[in-house]
């Protein structure tokens, strides 16, 4: 075999440590293509749906709440994990009505991503709304303490502030500016 052609990692087990309805956390004994091996562990989690909804006075809805794993308040996108019969658009729809009690007019896929590539398996899609309908206060009182409208040039800043720290908001966030 010519030394520059690409090989892929070898799994020689993947053993489960936990498995729950929201994650399965287990240890992977993989070999690199030098030969090396090594454990690692692996988080394989349901897909998760996220949406960006927009005003027209560009303006992004979000939900003010506290994130009890890293102990912070931080802004975030509304979203969800996606149940296994239901088509994600339909979820990240539900998510933000149930979360904001704000519905999103249609929503569009922008795209998928993987915010932990290298550790975790937590396919994230990101979808788009131009406008949404108020339907009432949040369903769920336990998703956010404030829900509000927050212009898109102030991003940036409370990104860097560290107001905003999650990947699929960031992500999320930088790809609605990046479209103005």
């Amino acid at each position: 075999m010519d030394s520059l052609e690409p090989r892929r990692w070898i799994i020689h087990e993947e053993r489960t440590v936990d498995d729950t309805r929201r994650a399965r956390l287990s240890i992977a004994h993989v070999e690199l293509p030098d030969g090396v091996q090594f454990e690692q562990y692996v988080l394989r989690v349901p897909k998760a749906a996220i949406a960006v909804v927009l005003n027209d006075q560009d303006e992004v809805l979000m939900i003010w709440r506290h994130r009890f794993v890293i102990d912070r308040w931080v802004w975030e996108l509304p979203g969800g994990y996606v149940d296994p019969s239901e088509d994600p658009a339909i979820t990240a729809a539900r998510e933000v009505e149930e979360e904001t009690g704000w519905r999103p007019s249609t929503l569009k896929l922008l795209f998928s991503f993987q915010p932990m590539v290298g550790t975790a398996d937590a396919e994230n899609l990101l979808y788009l709304a131009e406008g949404a309908e108020y339907t009432g206060g949040p369903s769920d009182v336990n998703e956010a303490t404030r829900v509000e409208w927050l212009g898109l040039n102030g991003i940036p800043e409370r990104i860097a502030k560290g107001e905003i720290v999650g990947a699929a908001s960031i992500i999320g966030l930088l790809a609605a500016i990046a479209r103005r």
